[in-house]
């Protein structure tokens, strides 16, 4: 087994994964679709109405609930956060360090985003919209640097 691989089955291992349909599901009990694609990638394939948009780059530092450059949403560390990659791969790695983060809730779309548009759950048009922290930034976490 590769490194990677074994990254990613560690990772998995902490999650209880959900199929795209019990994601939307828990959507309508207060969880929160995280999308962490590129935009390029939101913008060939689609998005989800309503998810949160937080690039992978920036995700630990939007959603820590004690960093100085975090959303509003990520104080609520008892919230469900349900991350969304293209197919359910990278989401895995993000979920679990969002679970390190104190996030124990976070898990991610088994198949990513492509497994929700299969399953014909909502999508809209693909965007490649700078996400609301980009257009009002606060702190960076690349300050300091």
């Amino acid at each position: 087994m590769s490194a990677v691989a074994d990254l990613l089955a560690r990772a998995r291992a902490r999650l209880q994964r959900l199929d795209a349909r019990d994601a939307a599901a828990a959507v309508g009990d207060a969880a929160l679709v995280v999308d962490i694609r590129p935009g390029w990638q939101r913008l060939d394939e689609g998005t989800v109405p309503g998810a949160l948009v937080v690039e992978r780059n920036h995700l630990e530092w939007r959603l820590d609930p004690t960093s100085d450059a975090r959303i509003a949403e990520a104080t609520d560390r008892d919230r469900q956060w349900i991350v969304l990659c293209s197919e359910g791969y990278t989401s895995s790695l993000a979920a679990a360090a969002l679970q390190d983060l104190g996030l124990h809730r976070a898990t991610d779309v088994d198949g990513g985003f492509r497994a929700w548009a299969a399953a014909g759950l909502p999508t809209a048009p693909g965007s490649d919209e700078r996400p609301d922290y980009a257009r009002d930034p606060g702190p960076s976490p690349d300050e300091g640097r």
